[in-house]
């Protein structure tokens, strides 16, 4: 499990904005201690063009701007373009916070790994 934080357009780390990597080389954004997005990969080469899912926590995929902008940043995208491809079925919407994403529970704080 690999966990670093989203940097700001400026170079900084950014707190509680998190892109977690599980063992399979999913990749998640986590905004706080919530899942937000789960991009699926075909391959352990983490490329765009490898993504062949994309989940969106149905509850929290847009709670705040904070939240919005970050995913904006992951997906590489706006948000009306998340919703559009929410529409189309292209992002399925799930519960991402149901169950732990690896067979450990964590908990990720502002200090990384708790």
């Amino acid at each position: 499990m690999n966990v670093q934080n989203m940097t700001s357009s400026n170079g900084n780390k950014v707190a509680n904005q998190f892109i977690v990597t599980d063992e399979d080389t999913n990749e998640y954004f986590q905004s706080y201690n919530s899942m937000i997005v789960k991009k699926v990969y075909h391959s352990s080469d983490i490329a765009e063009e490898n993504v062949i899912e994309i989940l969106l926590d149905k509850k929290y995929w847009n709670f705040s701007n904070t939240t919005s902008k970050y995913r904006n940043k992951f997906l590489n995208e706006t948000t009306k373009e998340t919703i559009a491809k929410i529409k189309s079925g292209e992002y399925k919407l799930v519960d991402l916070n149901a169950e732990p994403i690896s067979k450990e529970t964590i908990i990720i704080s502002d200090n990384g790994i708790a």
